[in-house]
């Protein structure tokens, strides 16, 4: 069975957002820094042309070993939404499903995003697409939550961004399972330090 992972950037007090995170500002208020590790350094929402080529040293190491072998990922509808549906194409290996109760608003395949309705129907199309190959839970908070809740998941890999928004969407926010975790492997700039780990199962 393929390996699920859930990974994710969250700020020093655990916010994946900042406040009033909508379409076109899908990090929230400051939430661009939250991300400055992705894009190469700092950035905003007025920027243009925003990828992932300004991606160097221990951020571009990590993020390239978290998406080897990556066959399928799922992401929440509000995160794609929030990304602008990373302007029409899947930008990730393999294909991407989204996570929605809105799946007649399909988009052509072409675009390599498939919208289930289910977290358990979407982890099961993501097996049956991913054969071997990982599967990422990219997101949002939530998501990740019931794949935690649902012991699923495999690794958990947290990217934490040296800022204290104070206020936004928190990672855990009504969690509470005891989770055991082990630490795999550690990278660090001054854009993020990131961590996998291990998530170790009940019994």
């Amino acid at each position: 069975m393929s390996k699920v992972i859930a990974a994710i950037t969250t700020s020093v007090d655990g916010y994946v957002v900042g406040p009033d995170d909508r379409p076109g500002q899908g990090l929230g208020i400051g939430g661009e820094r939250l991300h400055y590790w992705v894009m190469g350094g700092p950035w905003t929402y007025a920027d243009d042309g925003r990828d992932t080529d300004g991606m160097h040293g221990a951020d571009r190491e990590y993020f390239e070993a978290l998406t080897e072998g990556l066959g399928c990922g799922i992401v929440g509808r509000t995160m794609y939404d929030a990304a602008g549906a990373w302007g029409g194409t899947n930008p990730f290996p393999g294909t991407l499903i989204v996570l929605t109760h809105r799946t007649e608003d399909q988009p052509d395949p072409s675009t390599g995003f498939l919208f289930v309705d289910g977290f358990d129907a979407a982890l099961q199309k993501a097996r049956e697409l991913a054969g071997d190959a990982t599967v990422s839970l990219g997101g949002g908070a939530d998501l990740i939550r019931q794949g935690l809740a649902a012991d699923v998941v495999d690794e958990l890999a947290i990217s934490t961004a040296p800022v204290v928004p104070g206020g936004g969407k928190r990672l855990f926010e009504g969690f509470e399972r005891d989770l055991d975790l082990d630490v795999l492997g550690t990278w660090s700039s001054p854009f993020a330090t990131h961590v996998r780990y291990a998530v170790k199962r009940p019994g």
